[in-house]
């Protein structure tokens, strides 16, 4: 039976495949979804505090700086969601190092302003259509990737502070100018491998 490391947090859980679980440290079996649960939990707590204590307060309140995708070029702080894809990049990398771990996660939209966010996959499609009409719930199904199979989650990405909503509004490139605080502006896309 194939086992696939994963870290998190502290501890270090393995994930069997014939039973979409995981084995913590202590050896208790914890589901693949509470892992995905437990990993994007981190992801949207870290990204909501930029956004909110960083970006948010320095660009809409202080206005001492701007945010911009350009922010080398403009002297400017990284967008929400290019340090959520940056991480994502750092992770990916780290992996090649580790190949007893692997995961991964990425930021998707129906309506993305740089269509590398665009949904590529049925289930990413269906994810994200899911966590946009079912506010609130997520999106679990497992796919098979070059051959591999996958535990795969979508969680609701929403709008949490004015410099969201605004900067998706007003971009060049949006297809959706009417968002507001709370609305689902895409997902969260996690995988784990579950299969050899």
């Amino acid at each position: 039976m194939k086992k696939t490391k994963l870290a998190i947090g502290m501890g270090v859980a393995i994930a069997t495949t014939s039973v979409a679980t995981t084995l913590s440290a202590a050896g208790d079996m914890v589901p693949v979804k509470a892992m995905a649960d437990a990993l994007h939990l981190v992801m949207d707590s870290d990204r909501t505090i930029y956004t909110r204590k960083i970006v948010n307060r320095l660009v809409k309140k202080e206005k001492v700086i701007k945010a911009s995708e350009h922010f080398e070029d403009d002297k400017a702080l990284v967008l929400p969601a290019q340090m959520f894809r940056f991480g994502a990049e750092l992770v990916k990398k780290r992996m090649e190092k580790k190949p007893d771990v692997d995961f991964s996660y990425s930021l998707q939209s129906l309506w993305p302003i740089n269509k590398q966010n665009a949904p590529k996959t049925k289930a990413e499609k269906e994810g994200l259509k899911f966590v946009a009409e079912n506010k609130g719930k997520n999106y679990y199904t497992e796919e098979t990737l070059g051959g591999k199979k996958y535990f795969t989650a979508v969680y609701a990405d929403t709008g949490v502070a004015p410099v969201c909503v605004s900067c998706h509004n007003k971009h060049k490139d949006t297809p959706k100018k009417d968002f507001k605080i709370g609305d689902v502006m895409g997902g969260v896309v996690i995988r784990i491998p579950i299969g050899g």
